[in-house]
């Protein structure tokens, strides 16, 4: 049973739309001769939940180590279930650490936070703001940054940005769409021939049609275009059709979304929630501003559009550095990690 792996995390972008890095990493585990079981597909939260514990408990004769992904809120305590299904059969685990409100949530927590992470086999997370963050109940953290395929991201330098924005990620309002709105409505009222195309699934929180609401009351709906989810194999393209990406988030740890913008060359704009800062640099890779700031958002977004040399330098140096997380870096870490699983 050699390099068998339980993976235990959202599985959903089949039915819901956005891909959690959990499927990429077990993809990609799979290909390199892991055998590697998921859980959970199952998009109705309690079936999910069940879902998780039955093949933790079911499958213990099919898997070697486990992998659990932990998150804020009700989905910690359903990772502490599976943890505790993990030990009753013996099995060994890593946890990864995920989502900007992880730290807020465990300073409430403090006492089942620590013991959760004490229990397992290794703890990795994929920022240096969770890592730093999270060591008061775990000293021996590891650093493992989410991966993408850079050959997936077609970058084209922006050596003079036009006004032509992307935001990317699902509706919710977390995610802040409507600022994005906002932003767009200032550029144009400063003369600007702006126009916002906007990414990803309905959360079903309103946000979506509190966005189009937006739109209609700022008098620029006809500058913003919804494009639902786009697959995965697409959102490389989707991205470098704009030149100038939104990241409007109000809380974030190490988005995806902001390392495949770095990766196609967009000069991003981003708020610092959380995560971002230990991300990109401001100036270098980015622009950064207060979350829910619509003026500072627009005002960035103008100084790109402004100053050539800015764009050139957003744009050169985020593709630069998105070199650090293409999955050829990433992967050798799971390896040697989840390997040295098997040893305990």
């Amino acid at each position: 049973m050699a390099d068998s792996l339980l993976m235990v995390g959202n599985f959903l972008s089949a039915a819901v739309g956005n891909r959690s890095v959990c499927e990429d990493l077990a993809e990609r585990l799979a290909a390199c001769g892991w055998s590697v079981l998921t859980t959970s597909s199952r998009r109705a939260r309690t079936a999910r939940l069940t879902d998780m514990l039955a093949s933790a408990w079911g499958n213990r004769s099919r898997y070697e180590v486990a992998h659990v992904d932990v998150y804020s809120g009700a989905a910690f305590f359903w990772a502490e279930a599976v943890a505790c299904v993990l030990r009753r059969a013996g099995k060994p685990y890593a946890l990864t650490l995920h989502g900007g409100a992880l730290p807020v949530f465990a300073a409430r927590w403090k006492g089942r936070v620590e013991r959760l992470l004490t229990s397992a086999a290794a703890v990795t997370a994929p920022s240096r703001y969770l890592v730093d963050s999270m060591r008061i109940y775990r000293s021996d953290l590891r650093l493992i940054p989410n991966g993408i395929e850079l050959s997936q991201y077609p970058y084209r330098l922006r050596a003079e940005a036009g006004p032509h924005l992307i935001w990317l990620r699902a509706f919710h309002r977390i995610y802040d769409p409507v600022l994005a709105v906002e932003v767009l409505a200032r550029l144009r009222e400063r003369g600007w021939d702006a126009d916002l195309t906007m990414i990803g699934p309905d959360k079903g929180d309103g946000s979506l049609s509190q966005t189009r609401e937006a739109a209609r009351r700022l008098q620029v709906g006809s500058a913003v275009h919804f494009s639902g989810s786009v697959p995965k194999a697409d959102t490389g393209r989707s991205i470098s059709a704009g030149d100038i990406f939104l990241n409007t988030t109000t809380i974030d740890n190490a988005p995806v979304s902001v390392l495949e913008a770095m990766a196609c060359g967009a000069c991003i704009v981003s708020t610092n929630a959380g995560g971002i800062p230990h991300l990109v640099r401001d100036g270098r890779t980015a622009l950064l501003v207060k979350p829910g700031d619509a003026e500072g958002m627009a005002a960035a977004v103008t100084r790109i559009l402004n100053d050539r040399v800015l764009a050139s330098t957003l744009s050169a140096q985020a593709h630069e550095d998105s070199a650090a997380f293409d999955w050829s870096r990433i992967l050798p870490h799971w390896h040697q990690l989840l390997r040295s699983l098997q040893c305990v």
